[in-house]
């Protein structure tokens, strides 16, 4: 079963970049389909994107354009690039693997099996 642990969080100001990572183990990381949610103070969490076994990608609406998700097979990591950052973008961040076939694309949360902790993401002037 794949382990997960994001990090790269910080605080930042509007328009600035940042690049999280989630680090797995597990021999299953490669043939999984990953994901990227976050869950902003009293919201419910949300799907941002989606990378398949073969790093085929989907983005939720208000981060295309802004937001890269990427992965090193041969590292056991995904990325997400996050550019031109939104106060609206403040939220803390998860990884996620999926128990599914690693061909498709997953948004639902109910979709994943495995969960990191966690990194916060501020966006502030």
């Amino acid at each position: 079963q794949v382990q997960l642990v994001e990090s790269g969080g910080a605080l930042v100001h509007p328009g600035d970049s940042l690049t999280l990572s989630c680090a797995g183990s597990g021999s299953t990381f490669s043939s999984s389909s990953m994901g990227w949610f976050r869950q902003a103070l009293g919201k419910e969490r949300e799907y941002v994107a989606a990378i398949t076994a073969r790093s085929g990608t989907h983005y939720t609406l208000p981060v295309k354009g802004r937001f890269t998700v990427s992965r090193d097979n041969a590292k056991n990591t995904m990325y997400l690039q996050m550019d031109n950052l939104r106060p609206e973008d403040t939220a803390v961040y998860y990884c996620a693997a999926s128990a599914h076939s690693g061909s498709f694309l997953y948004t639902r949360v109910d979709d994943y099996s495995t969960w990191g902790q966690g990194t916060q993401v501020t966006v502030s002037s």
